[in-house]
């Protein structure tokens, strides 16, 4: 039986193999009737190379000394345009990517003297209008000082705060989705739809709703901090004041602070001067206690009773895993002000009254002490409102919209403390923000510098060429060109992060293209005339160049729009957060790359026949200097002259009329003033003979 049935399963494989070869073997027969009934002519075999377009091209812009020349200049010409006009209609620059918003920090912000009792109720008014909202997840609250610093924003807190409300709103997947055209198709007409976020459920219209909420809440000020996806703090224009004339310090910080309130475009300023408010200030008559027989260490130990307690040791308990301040403090009833003219310290001579020799003054709350390099500073800080603009005139009269950003806003401050204002022995400094971003500009230009350095070290041993080396480099730089053209087609501010990381990225692949480039040329080059080795080059190479370049730009095009496909449950989504952290990254690799390739296939082509036409250039130029300094009646001048009417001149035809003597053949028809033998002799070396010395 398993005999048999393994000679059916056999058979019944074998049936599906046939059948499989049947179309093969139909399609064979009908291509070999094909040809019996229509045969075709023999195929006329071509001698030598056929150029191509491509090559025809190249042959125009290598094949003369010239045309590098104007090649040069039109790319010249076309980078500064592009770099010129994206400085005139630029977006800006920020730090990082702003991205969807899933996450927040609501700041309850109030002032005075309030109990623990107190800021927990304002905090949990703040709380219940958060958690009714629809678009919130989950609301974690707490009030007090106690845990203000767990601010994953990347920046301190307010200082009059007194509570906060960590936010989570609904995850971006889970939102309603709307349908809307993203584009029409050309020449059909055809609408395509994609899937968008409804807009009561966008993450900033939340954050707008809920600060419309909050402010109606009398006695606090609200602050709400959408959480960054990237290494951002709360505000980005963060300057920091700095001084060691205190009345001076403050008084200027008051003013920056009043400066900032008027600027347009800066939201949720607040500063760090001290808060208002009334501190009890101790002091203790040295002399008075030592009559009593106490001291001043007995004396605060006797006031840390009354407030946070007296310190004595510490303890581990299993339900912590860090150990536990035992302090010791009198009963809650008598943890006020007054107790401190009841409470009595035991010395020598019995117990004796503190109201003796300790006295109590209100004075100002000063709250902290900041000092940085041991000089004391205030911070003014403010977010930036998004969506503003100004309309700026330049000095040919000009007009232009530039957005308003944090760094145009820190520009325009600067203007300001630079026109005198700063009071003697004041210093400022940009910091947050701006001084991260210095600092990441600068590490990714060392970074950008080393890479084309290491890039040049490996070359010239590869090439053995300083010239091919620079070559490379230079369409480096000129890929930038492409970067900013992105920004300016896909509307994105230049990210120092995201940008300047694509514009290192992109350096791999330009380098790549020119080398197969160049390495081609040089194989070329040894035995074949070189301006000939150019053209086959680029005709060879321009294949791999562009599957290079259009793999790499197909693969990043979704990135770049902002599309995430889902493998796993199927579908796509467009614009979310995470697709939001490439979007200027994927721009600057795709348009960097697409014009940088077209550049490499003319530029490097146009420069490396510039090298072969320098000795033409060098002869050219001796002529000029040598015509402009030796004047036009020099030797050197009136041979050239020679040589230019030389080579104007056809070779003469001579037809002899007769076998009269060569020597009197002429002079009949010619006479005396005819042309003698000698001369007629140098006209037909001009033949075969070098012009020039058949002239002289």
């Amino acid at each position: 039986m398993v005999a048999i049935a393994a000679a059916g399963v056999a058979g019944v494989v074998a049936a599906l193999l046939g059948l499989m070869a049947v179309p093969r073997r139909l399609r064979y027969g009908l291509r070999w009737l094909g040809a019996r009934l229509w045969p075709r002519p023999p195929e006329r075999l071509r001698a030598g190379h056929r150029r191509t377009p491509f090559g025809r091209l190249i042959r125009l812009v290598a094949g003369n000394p010239v045309a590098p020349l104007l090649t040069f200049g039109a790319i010249f010409v076309f980078v500064g345009t592009v770099l010129m006009f994206y400085m005139n209609n630029n977006n800006g620059t920020e730090f990082f990517v702003e991205s969807e918003p899933e996450n927040a920090i609501v700041y309850v912000r109030a002032r005075g003297n309030l109990s623990i009792g107190q800021k927990d109720a304002l905090v949990r008014e703040v709380e219940e209008i958060v958690r009714t909202h629809p678009n919130v997840r989950n609301a974690f609250a707490f009030a007090g000082e106690s845990g203000l610093n767990n601010n994953t924003g990347g920046a301190q807190p307010p200082r009059d705060t007194i509570g906060q409300v960590q936010v989570e709103l609904v995850k971006w997947k889970d939102r309603p989705k709307v349908s809307e055209t993203w584009f029409t198709l050309p020449l059909i007409g055809t609408e395509v739809a994609r899937d968008v976020v409804a807009p009561e459920a966008d993450g900033d219209r939340t954050i707008d709703e809920l600060t419309a909420a909050l402010s109606q809440i009398p006695g606090i000020r609200i602050e709400i901090l959408a959480l960054e996806l990237g290494p951002a703090s709360a505000k980005p224009v963060h300057l920091r004041i700095k001084g060691d004339d205190w009345d001076e310090l403050v008084a200027f910080t008051e003013e920056v602070r009043h400066k900032f309130e008027q600027t347009r475009g800066l939201d949720l300023i607040e500063d760090t001067l001290p808060l208002p408010g009334i501190d009890w200030q101790i002091d203790v008559d040295v002399e008075k206690a030592g009559r009593f027989g106490a001291d001043v260490a007995t004396v605060g130990a006797m006031v840390q009773l009354v407030t946070r307690g007296l310190f004595l040791d510490t303890m581990r308990v299993p339900s912590s895993d860090e150990e536990i301040e035992i302090r010791v403090r009198l009963p809650k009833k008598d943890r006020v002000l007054s107790t401190l003219d009841t409470l009595r310290v035991r010395t020598e001579g019995g117990l004796v009254p503190l109201s003796n020799f300790v006295t109590r003054t209100p004075v100002e709350k000063l709250a902290q002490i900041d000092r940085i390099d041991q000089t004391r500073f205030f911070d003014v800080r403010a977010a930036v409102t998004a969506g503003l603009s100004k309309t700026v005139t330049d000095a040919a009269g000009d007009t232009r919209t530039v957005p308003i950003t944090a760094n145009e806003r820190i520009a325009t401050l600067t203007e300001w403390l630079e026109s005198g204002v700063v009071p003697r022995g004041i210093g400022y400094e940009w910091t947050g923000d701006q001084e991260d971003q210095e600092e990441s500009a600068a590490f990714l230009q060392k970074a950008f510098a080393g890479a084309l350095g290491l890039m040049f070290i490996i070359l010239l041993a590869q090439f053995n060429s300083v010239y091919n080396a620079v070559l490379v480099l230079a369409a480096v730089v000129l890929s930038t060109t492409g970067v900013l053209i992105g920004m300016l087609t896909m509307n994105q501010p230049f990210s120092i992060i995201m940008t300047g990381t694509g514009i290192v990225a992109l350096a791999g692949i330009v380098v790549n293209n020119n080398i197969v480039l160049i390495d081609t040329y040089q194989e070329y080059s040894r035995y074949m005339p070189r301006i000939e080795a150019i053209i086959r080059t680029a005709e060879a190479r321009i294949r791999p160049v562009l599957l290079t370049t259009i793999t790499t730009m197909a693969g990043l095009t979704p990135m770049m729009l902002g599309i995430s496909l889902d493998f796993a449950e199927g579908g796509y989504s467009v614009d979310s957060p995470t697709a939001l952290w490439w979007k200027q990254l994927a721009t600057a690799v795709v348009f960097g790359l697409g014009i940088a390739t077209v550049l490499t296939l003319v530029f490097t082509p146009a420069m490396l026949a510039l090298r072969v036409w320098a000795g033409t250039y060098l002869i050219w130029g001796a002529r000029l200097v040598a015509r402009l300094t030796t004047g036009r009646r020099s030797r050197l001048a009136r041979d050239w002259a020679l040589e230019r009417a030389a080579r104007r001149l056809r070779a003469p035809e001579i037809v002899w009329e007769d076998e009269r003597d060569t020597e009197t053949a002429f002079a009949p028809e010619l006479g005396e003033d005819g042309p003698s033998l000698d001369e007629f002799r140098r006209v037909l070396g001009m033949r075969n003979g070098n012009p020039l010395k058949a002239a002289e």
